[in-house]
């Protein structure tokens, strides 16, 4: 298996640290992965497979350090041709229709530019929980078996 990329959005760390547990996790089953902060078209198209997490900010939107990038991948349209992707979201149900957004933004992105998902979307609810990394490990640990 070849590289999968981690690409992440946060506003205050907690998206970042749950992508770094995932990573982990990944090196301790001899997977090589990277975590990308500020992520270029480039690293989207050198790595074989696809995760991004990421929390959600203002009114459903993506957080400031994606912000840019998503829009490249929206602009530029770069065809995935069924490289496999999964997203998992961060977000707080109180904020309503808005929850999770900048995940089911991503999601549909990819979706579009011809990637495979997976799995389907996974959100954690930061009112429900409080360590969402567990979560999120134990969600990848379960469809890394797809990737094999």
């Amino acid at each position: 298996m070849s590289k999968i990329g981690i690409f992440v959005g946060s506003v205050y760390g907690n998206a970042q640290h749950v992508a770094e547990e995932v990573k982990t996790m990944l090196s301790g089953q001899g997977i090589e992965s990277e975590v990308f902060t500020v992520p270029t078209l480039n690293d989207f198209k050198q790595v074989s497979s696809i995760l991004f997490i990421s929390s959600t900010t203002g009114q459903g939107d993506i957080p400031p350090n994606l912000e840019f990038f998503v829009q490249d991948l929206r602009d530029q349209s770069p065809l995935m041709g069924q490289k496999p992707f999964a997203v998992a979201g961060l977000g707080d149900s109180s904020y309503g229709e808005t929850y999770c957004g900048a995940g089911r933004q991503i999601f549909e992105l990819l979706t579009e530019l011809k990637g495979k998902p997976i799995t389907e979307l996974l959100e954690i609810d930061a009112s429900e929980t409080l360590e969402p990394e567990v979560e999120v490990v134990a969600w990848a640990e379960k469809w890394l078996s797809e990737l094999r």
